[in-house]
């Protein structure tokens, strides 16, 4: 399968076109971002340890039930997954609070929340992804329905019920992740983007070291070795 002309680029990735319609290749770009694009740099390989982890993750949620546009790796950089129709809504799974929760409503940093927290936000770097309640989101037409809105929640909630316990046996304290999901062919909803250090938070369960981007976003470097540090858990090693 061969990449054609460049379809969509964003932060992290670039989307290709294929020979076939129904399917496209994301080349993971070493690019990092935060604060909504306003600091930048770059970390050779972190696009082949992004790319290596989320087919990891994708095989494991296939596995148990979830679908997902995974179809398979095709190397380092780039992996190859059914075509969708993106729903405009970022689902934040919260299992700890830090960063925006936090900041936005006073909660002490690394409080263990009573329940799991799922929230939405609008997928638009024009008006800083901001948070959207099940109204907003049937205003602005992001979905066809409420039914829809209650299975992105759902979905997400069984994700984390897999995920959480499976980074904890290998040491990692899922904190809070954010997930994307679109149509298929069929309309059917899958979870779609990525799964990577790039958008969860990793915390150490024995030191609480940050092994994900929040080493971007707050300056502390070694951002690769904590990458690779997920990757190697993941694998076994």
């Amino acid at each position: 399968m061969e990449k054609r002309e460049l379809l969509y680029e964003g932060k992290a990735k670039k989307l290709f076109l294929t020979d076939d319609d129904n399917l496209v290749i994301s080349e993971f770009k070493d690019d990092l971002t935060a604060f909504n694009g306003e600091k930048k740099s770059s970390e050779s390989g972190k696009g082949a340890l992004n790319n290596k982890i989320s087919t990891e993750l994708f095989k494991l949620l296939d596995s148990k039930g979830i679908p997902t546009h995974f179809v398979k790796m095709l190397d380092d950089n780039h992996m190859l997954h059914k075509k969708v129709d993106v729903i405009m809504i970022e689902v934040i799974v919260r299992n700890v609070a830090t960063g925006s929760l936090t900041r936005n409503l006073g909660i002490e940093d690394g409080t263990v929340l009573p329940f799991t927290l799922v929230e939405f936000d609008y997928k638009n770097d024009d008006l800083g992804d901001p948070k959207l309640n099940d109204q907003h989101a049937l205003i602005l037409e992001l979905v066809d329905h409420q039914d829809e809105l209650d299975k992105l929640r759902r979905v997400a909630r069984e994700i984390n019920d897999i995920l959480r316990p499976y980074f904890e046996e290998k040491g990692l304290n899922l904190v809070d992740f954010k997930l994307e999901f679109g149509k298929d062919k069929d309309g059917n909803i899958i979870l779609i983007d990525e799964i990577s250090p790039d958008n969860c938070r990793f915390w150490d369960i024995e030191s609480g070291e940050k092994m994900d981007k929040d080493r971007f976003r707050q300056g502390l470097g070694g951002l690769k070795v904590a990458y690779e540090e997920v990757l190697n858990r993941i694998l076994g090693k």
